[in-house]
């Protein structure tokens, strides 16, 4: 992801804030395994590493820690459990400090990814991939026209239909997305295109249709 990340980082400020909130509950090797990721992409790109360990909603609402979210050129959420991702960051009742830090880097102009956990989070509602029979819950709401799939060559693709089912039931105007790894949907809120070595697949209505890097899609879909 390389290139997709200097594509984010072009003609903004060279700071990359990593938010490895995901993998909280997986225990503080797991948080360093992403922070050390991220560092170690922060170098490739040239830029500063500005990691952001949040492993509660108590966290998330330090004024000290949302404060250093301001300047950056992208941030990134990681992996890991994307349905503690989006209640750690805000719920029904409120946002935390930090998710209203996001929100105003984003919309003053800094990029916005996630891989895995992190694209997930960002749609109105999370599915439960784990449990795909249980119910998800919502999520931070940016993309409410989407749900993703990450991963979706090495695990989800090859899940059976019925299995599949409960994935894909979505109300009307959203799409499930599934997004092979090594590659990114880039743009937004409603055009994007597909960057990586693989694929992202449109699903739904009893099939599945590829868009294959270099392809573009408009959500919701006509």
């Amino acid at each position: 992801m390389l290139p997709v990340d200097r594509m984010l980082l072009e003609s903004r400020p060279p700071r990359y804030v990593q938010i490895p909130t995901a993998a909280a509950q997986e225990g503080e090797r797991r948080l360093a395994y992403w922070v050390t990721l991220g560092r170690r992409q922060a170098e490739r790109l040239g830029v500063e590493p500005v990691p952001l360990l949040v492993r509660t909603r108590q966290d998330a609402d330090e004024p000290a820690i949302a404060d250093r979210v301001a300047g950056a050129g992208l941030v990134y959420l990681s992996g890991g459990d994307p349905l503690f991702l989006a209640d750690t960051l805000r719920d029904t009742l409120r946002d935390t400090l930090l998710w209203q830090a996001i929100e105003a880097a984003w919309q003053a102009g800094a990029a916005l990814a996630g891989c895995s956990a992190g694209a997930m989070a960002m749609t109105g509602w999370v599915p439960d991939i784990r449990h795909p029979t249980r119910s998800g819950r919502p999520g931070l709401g940016l993309l409410p026209q989407l749900r993703v799939l990450p991963h979706f060559d090495r695990f989800l693709g090859r899940m059976p239909d019925l299995l599949m089912r409960p994935l894909l039931r979505t109300p009307d105007g959203v799409t499930t997305v599934g997004i092979d790894e090594d590659t990114a949907l880039v743009g937004g809120p409603e055009h994007f295109t597909v960057h990586g070595r693989q694929s992202a697949w449109l699903l739904g209505g009893g099939g599945r249709k590829e868009v294959p890097a270099g392809g573009g899609v408009t959500f919701p879909l006509a």
